[in-house]
């Protein structure tokens, strides 16, 4: 009898691509994954955190900042930047605080006298000395 020649796809629409590509893009999404839980939970706690908690007007050229500071260390010495701001978003005054070392964990209310009236105020920095 007579028989007809089997069907194959390879025939009709050529050879399937190989997967070269598979290899290197699990080893790469390992890697990425890897990198991203490392820094991820390396920089969710630094070595310094500032926090600005409240500003209030205290005067026509004074401005009252409370904030707090964590610390890895408390043996560190700690140096933060304030900087008040008036109606037009200009600087008016910007002091340094050092914060010695105790505590790892406190809070600070610091007095900044200004040039003129100041509307707003922020932590420009905090950096460990």
């Amino acid at each position: 009898m007579f028989s007809e020649p089997e069907f194959s796809y390879e025939e009709r629409y050529g050879k399937e691509p190989s997967k070269r590509w598979l290899i290197p893009a699990i080893a790469l999404l390992v890697l990425g994954s890897a990198w991203i839980i490392w820094a991820g939970t390396f920089h969710s706690y630094p070595n310094l955190r500032s926090t600005l908690y409240s500003f209030a007007i205290t005067g026509e050229k004074e401005v009252s900042i409370r904030y707090g500071i964590e610390r890895k260390n408390g043996e560190d010495t700690v140096v933060c930047t304030l900087v008040a701001y008036d109606f037009d978003k200009n600087v008016v005054a910007q002091i340094d605080d050092e914060i010695l070392p105790g505590e790892k964990e406190l809070q600070r209310i610091t007095v900044v006298p200004t040039r003129s009236a100041p509307v707003s105020a922020a932590i420009s920095r905090c950096r460990i000395k």
